[in-house]
Parts: C-alpha cells; structure tokens; sequence
C-alpha cells in the first residue's frame, strides 16, 4: 500500500543518518608509512617524531599511498614549543637521496612560531597563504596540544586550530612565479625541520576520513 505523504515523512526522520566513513586505520597503518626510523614512530593513533641532533635538512614521514580530497582531525603539540613541523598534502617526494631521504615538496598546513595554520609551499614556491598575526595569537597554545581540522576538498583548502579559522580559500594554483597548476592528490607527510638542536613533535588522536 503507498504511503501517505505523512507517514513518510515521519519515516524519514526517524531513520538512522548514514555514518561517515572512517578511514584512520587504513591510513595509519604502519605498512602505508616510510621514514628515518631513528626520528618517526607509530604509536596507535598518533604519529611521533623526536630529532636528537640537527638533521640538517628538513625530513619527512610520508604515506606510500596517494590521496586528494580528505577531512583529517588531530592534536599536535611541539615541546616546549621549541621546533617546526608541518603536515604535507597532495605532496611528492623528491628523488631518492641516500645522504637526505624522505624529502617532500607540496602544500603544507604548517606548525610552528609565526606560521600555525598557514598553507606553505614547501620546495614549491613559498608561502600559498599566511595565517594572520592576530588569530595565531588568539588562537595558538605554543606549549600545548592544539586542535586541528583540516579539510581539503577539490581546490579548497581549510584550516582551522581550536575553532578558529585559519585558512579558508581556494588555491587553484602554486605560488610563485611560474603558476603551475597545484597538484589534485599525492601523499600525506609529517614534517622534522632542519635548524634545532633537538625537537619533538606528536601528532595524536588522528581522524582521517576520504572524501568521495
């Protein structure tokens, strides 16, 4: 018997919403992941990297598995605020370099003084689009976990840091001079940089969700 206009209606607000798919642990399996072994580990759901000494270059952990258009949650914290990281997306390797693996170039949603929450280029052209001075300051606990969502879907690149909005724009293109087109997928990466005596960064509580 067809139902009435009433009756389903009221089915249809009763009914489950679909769940969101939830591809974290796909995504951090350890076998989709390559890196200096003496600087990056696993650890459940969060991505841990610790430098002893100067690298000298910066270096990467980077998924073997490309990926475009994602949403991703996490907390990330630099000790004692001392350091600069950063989550690469859509992003290469270089050429591999036996004397400074695992470099990456690519967007980047950066970490660190002056930066958190701009979208850099890093071996690309500079700086996509800085955060401003004024919500890094309202928004940014240097010492502390800060909470990150970012959502990178089509050309449109969103970064937010405890709530605040720290990126919200398209950017069809690479900065620079040269103006190629940005890349539409490649691989996910954390970032330990060059230019500190030691450093440690954590990565925890990773949500990763691929967008259809």
């Amino acid at each position: 018997m067809p139902l009435s206009r009433f009756t389903l209606a009221c089915c249809l607000m009763v009914a489950p919403l679909a769940a969101r798919a939830d591809d974290t642990k796909e995504f951090l399996d350890p076998a989709n992941w390559e890196g200096r072994t003496d600087i990056w580990k696993i650890e459940g759901n969060s991505v841990v990297g610790e430098t002893k000494e100067d690298p000298k270059y910066n270096t990467f952990f980077c998924s073997k598995k490309k990926y475009s258009d994602f949403e991703m949650t996490f907390k990330a914290q630099l000790r004692d605020g001392i350091g600069n990281s950063g989550v690469q997306v859509r992003s290469e390797q270089y050429p591999e370099d036996k004397a400074k693996p695992f470099r990456v170039k690519g967007p980047q949603v950066d970490l660190g003084a002056g930066y958190w929450g701009s979208l850099y280029g890093e071996g690309v052209g500079g700086m996509f689009k800085a955060s401003e001075k004024a919500t890094i300051e309202k928004a940014i606990k240097p010492k502390e976990f800060n909470d990150f969502h970012v959502v990178v879907k089509g050309a449109k690149y969103t970064i937010k840091i405890n709530g605040e909005t720290m990126i919200d724009a398209e950017f069809p293109k690479l900065p620079g001079k040269e103006a190629k087109d940005a890349p539409k997928e490649g691989i996910i990466a954390f970032q330990c940089h060059a230019g500190y005596k030691s450093m440690r960064v954590e990565f925890k509580d990773i949500k990763f969700t691929v967008l259809k």
